[in-house]
């Protein structure tokens, strides 16, 4: 178990998300971020998609109830065990009365902790996701706060040599996948939208995020006969500024949409701060699904690498 003595703006407890209920209007929840998520539960002995805590621009102090293996992955917040530097991406072990402190993030925006045999809080609608605006899922439906205790798992033996070294890449980038409804656009809207830079807005929060820059020029304006939204979905609002559809967004919308971000440059995208700049590059759906091969490939070896270990 882990109690929390100070908590962050935004603390949930979150998971691979609430999938498959979509048609009845709830939406999928789940972290931001999943491929920090995939890596800390690998390096934990989880599976993948086991729940984590996320953070939002910063953490929480929090004091260890039990022997506790844990990882944290995302955001650097400047975390330290009993006063002690934590790397992220590596497996520590926390004793009874041992105190982990956060600050704010240092880079990237959401940071993750997760702990060895996972979350112990229930399961509903197959996730243990918090949804925040219809008040379930995660700790009590709700964000958490000073004085909650977390139970936690099992640990799993022999992880404590686990660790991870992140490769070093371009996230200024992000790869869409320009959609169907490109006919709401003209062609300078849809040029300006992929050589223009784009700012994230304060107006950003699980839902999605809003961003500042050259607006998308319509033919005849933004409206559509609402559809489905997926994660990573870019509606053009009625001001011509693109918004990225995140894991709280709403199931259906009126809005066109001009593309989508692809699933392997979400978490890029989501560890912007307000005020960081990105720009788009349009990719086929072959490169896309290329890129998501490559992808899975790398957790699978991940994973192999940590169980030999074990």
């Amino acid at each position: 178990m882990i109690e929390i003595l100070r908590a962050g703006p935004l603390m949930t407890i979150q998971d691979g998300g609430r999938k498959g209920f979509a048609d009845k209007g709830v939406s999928q929840s789940g972290v931001l971020d999943n491929r920090s998520m995939n890596i800390v539960n690998i390096l934990l002995g989880n599976r993948k998609d086991e729940a984590v805590i996320e953070m939002t621009m910063a953490g929480g102090d929090f004091e260890f109830q039990n022997e506790t293996f844990f990882a944290l992955g995302g955001a650097d917040m400047g975390a330290q065990l009993n006063g002690a530097e934590c790397r992220l991406y590596t497996v520590y072990r926390a004793d009874k009365g041992d105190k982990l402190t956060m600050g704010y993030a240092q880079k990237g925006c959401h940071g993750y902790i997760g702990f060895s045999g996972g979350i112990d809080v229930p399961v509903v609608m197959g996730s243990k996701s918090t949804n925040i605006r219809c008040g379930f899922g995660g700790f009590e439906g709700r964000k958490l706060a000073a004085g909650d205790v977390v139970s936690t798992g099992a640990p799993v033996s022999g992880i404590t040599d686990n660790s991870y070294s992140p490769e070093t890449e371009n996230t200024d980038e992000i790869r869409v996948l320009l959609c169907a409804q490109n006919y709401m656009f003209t062609q300078k809207g849809i040029d300006d939208f992929l050589s223009c830079e784009y700012a994230v807005s304060a107006n950003y929060d699980r839902m999605g995020c809003r961003l500042e820059g050259t607006a998308v020029e319509a033919v005849n304006g933004m409206d559509i006969i609402s559809d489905a939204i997926a994660f990573g979905a870019i509606q053009i609002s009625s001001d011509g500024m693109p918004i990225v559809m995140l894991a709280d967004r709403q199931t259906i919308g009126g809005y066109a949409k001009i593309g989508a971000v692809i699933s392997t440059d979400i978490p890029a995208f989501v560890q912007h701060k307000p005020g960081e700049k990105i720009h788009f590059r349009a990719v086929t759906l072959k490169e896309a699904h290329k890129l998501y091969r490559k992808e899975q490939k790398f957790l699978r070896k991940l994973s192999e690498k940590c169980q030999k270990g074990r």
